[in-house]
């Protein structure tokens, strides 16, 4: 009778076989032990850093994921648009074996048994995708635009900048399709590849649109989890390199600023460049702490500054834009005005009367500076969320846009 161990494991005797012809016949068992994890030193959990690593890898990768689907789709459409009317006339439903020629003979085929797989087990979900274009990887794509270029060359400006972007992609759509670790150098240079990709085929419309801050894909897509939030950043430093104020102030048509100093705009805009803007029709209006109200000096307490120390910085900020509003032609557009409340935050809030608006805010806290405190982002919230709501009937922007209006109104004007 066979032995079975703990395990259940039943295996052959190891004397079975010195038995002759006689122990093989009877099929003579015996069992041996399986080891066990601790004895051969295999463990199979994971460590929180383990977690962390493998969470931290597949975040990069779904974003890279998003861009590199997107681009496909894109090159697919535009691909089809071009080439189909060209074979399908003769070929048929064979029009893009036809166009990839005995060049990508191999390749066509290799997809076109992709395709009859997906159709035995139901994988085509939705009829759209029961074509063999659908079924050609990125690469593919660009084969046979290569191919086909004078074709292409009438909607497409430069063959060279697309082919440039495409390889950029590649080495961040080989890493994802095997799954290895993506880079932040690698994940931000496939988000500018991708990007400029869709300038060159046509299809980036916002940031067409927004030159400020262009629409990231990803934002469009999981938007509506963080109301308008698009952006946070530790200090107004790391800020200032995603978001320059050159950036974000350029060609606003409104600005409205609250905060003690507003030292985001006054030192780090020159004079110059908000006059060219006041005179181009854009519409000022700044909200300053009073420098004499009992909210500065509580506000030096709070810092460790000396007494006067913040109250003159405010005092001067003031003083500089007032010589700025005195170089305008027209100054009812231009209006400083200051305000003895408890300061809460600071914020910039740039076309806010618009869909495309941006705010840059910023809470005071007790012991930390401007330029240390974190930074929110807020889009306007133009684009429609789940269940047909907007981001602006439920998000930051408007809530701050309704508070400085308010602080406004109680404010005093500076002449």
């Amino acid at each position: 009778m066979p032995v079975v161990t703990s395990s259940g494991l039943v295996l052959p005797s190891s004397d079975g076989g010195h038995q002759g012809n006689q122990g093989r016949d009877e099929g003579v068992l015996s069992t041996v032990s399986a080891p066990r994890p601790s004895e051969i030193g295999t463990e199979l959990d994971w460590a929180a850093a383990d977690w962390e690593e493998v969470r931290r890898r597949a975040r990069r990768a779904g974003r890279a994921y998003v861009w590199l689907n997107l681009v496909e789709q894109r090159l697919r459409a535009v691909v089809d648009a071009v080439l189909r009317p060209v074979y399908e006339p003769v070929h048929g439903e064979e029009w893009v074996v036809a166009a990839a020629g005995p060049a990508g003979h191999e390749w066509v085929q290799r997809a076109a048994a992709v395709r009859e797989v997906s159709r035995r087990k139901g994988y085509l979900l939705d009829p759209a995708d029961d074509d063999l274009l659908i079924f050609l990887t990125l690469p593919q794509l660009r084969e046979l635009v290569v191919q086909h270029w004078p074709c292409f060359d009438p909607f497409l400006a430069d063959r060279r900048d697309l082919e440039l972007a495409l390889d950029e992609l590649e080495v961040a759509r080989h890493v994802v399709s095997r799954n290895r670790a993506l880079s932040e150098t690698v994940l931000a240079q496939a988000e500018r590849a991708a990007r400029r990709l869709l300038d060159l085929l046509g299809a980036n419309a916002h940031g067409a649109v927004d030159t400020r801050l262009p629409v990231d894909v990803v934002e469009e897509l999981v938007g509506d989890r963080y109301a308008d939030v698009v952006g946070v950043h530790p200090d107004r430093v790391r800020l200032q390199r995603q978001v320059p104020v050159e950036d974000l102030f350029r060609g606003a048509h409104r600005l409205d600023a609250i905060g003690i100093g507003l030292n985001l705009l006054t030192q780090n805009y020159s004079g110059r460049r908000l006059v060219r803007l006041a005179e181009s029709g854009c519409r000022v209006r700044l909200l300053f702490l009073n420098p004499a109200s009992s909210a500065v000096r509580r506000r030096e307490r709070e810092l460790g500054l000396g007494r006067g120390e913040l109250s003159r910085s405010v005092e001067m900020n003031i003083m500089h834009m007032r010589r700025v509003r005195s170089r305008l032609r027209d100054t009812a557009g231009f209006e400083i005005r200051v305000f003895d409340e408890t300061p809460r935050f600071t914020a910039y809030l740039v076309d806010g009367d618009s869909p495309e608006g941006l705010a840059i805010v910023q809470s005071y806290l007790r012991r930390s500076r401007g330029m240390e405190s974190p930074v929110l982002v807020l889009r306007n919230g133009g684009r429609e969320l789940a269940h047909g709501e907007l981001a602006g009937e439920h998000g930051l922007f408007e809530i701050y846009r309704e508070e400085f209006e308010g602080v406004w109104a109680d404010s005093r004007a500076v002449s």
